[in-house]
């Protein structure tokens, strides 16, 4: 049997693409925009630790406001993030700098309760718009994808499950409908 610490899911979180960003007014000697965007999970793992999975899309080096990636990231999450109130994805909004390094260009967080409890291999299509620094809105908006995928098991774990039907007895009006034990 797992223990609760093994039982995770993948998530397939692909970074589609964000449109309407704006060039920092702190840009000093480039105009020019390279965005890329990191992911994290909230709350991080499965076994309370200060481990985190990072994730970074690549930099778009052509897209400037309007940069487009479609890159995948197999996000672990553990079987109980979408039963958590808070459980989210961070996505972070960068710009590579040449001089000074990276500027962060926005964020935003993706609710477990807006990817909901899809079925494993079905898509959803996401689209948020990115916060500030202070965590006011910007004019930017990030696109992605997620897909739920299956278990991560660590060893052999066949199980065999047994399931009792259940016969659904319906209420017709005038009529008494009873229950056999």
């Amino acid at each position: 049997m797992l223990d609760n610490r093994e039982q995770q899911f993948t998530l397939e979180v692909t970074v589609v693409s964000a449109q309407g960003l704006k060039t920092p007014s702190s840009f000093l000697f480039s105009h020019r925009l390279r965005p890329f965007i990191t992911i994290t999970t909230f709350p991080p793992n499965a076994s309370g630790s200060k481990n985190r999975h990072g994730f970074q899309t690549r930099v778009d080096d052509q897209g400037g406001v309007n940069p487009t990636w479609g890159d995948k990231f197999h996000v672990p999450i553990h079987h109980n993030f979408f039963a958590k109130r808070y459980s989210c994805i961070y996505l972070h909004l960068f710009t590579k700098r040449l001089v000074v390094g990276q500027a962060q260009l926005g964020w935003c967080q993706i609710p477990a309760a807006d990817i909901g409890l899809p079925p494993v291999g079905s898509v959803r299509q996401l689209s948020y718009r990115l916060r500030a620094a202070d965590g006011t809105r910007t004019h930017g908006v990030v696109n992605v994808a997620v897909k739920l995928g299956g278990h991560i098991h660590s060893g052999n774990t066949c199980q065999t499950v047994i399931g009792i039907p259940v016969e659904v007895v319906s209420h017709v009006k005038g009529m008494e409908s009873t229950c056999k034990e």
